[in-house]
């Protein structure tokens, strides 16, 4: 079994968002969220080291 991971996304805040938005929350979604949370930031951190930086900026969470 996979470990979990730690939770990124305050899950009230992101489940009003979605409530606000007239959709119903299901029991795995805001794992979903989390997991898109690493990856995103993950390949954030790999744009940055490609193009020779150690910081993080904005446009490296772009679509790449």
């Amino acid at each position: 079994m996979a470990k979990k991971m730690e939770p990124l996304v305050i899950a009230s805040k992101a489940k009003a968002i979605l409530k606000k938005a007239g959709c119903n929350v299901a029991g795995d979604a805001l794992d979903g969220l989390n997991a898109w949370a690493y990856w995103l930031l993950g390949q954030a951190a790999k744009r940055a080291k490609a193009n020779g930086r150690k910081t993080v900026r904005a446009h490296d969470f772009m679509n790449l």
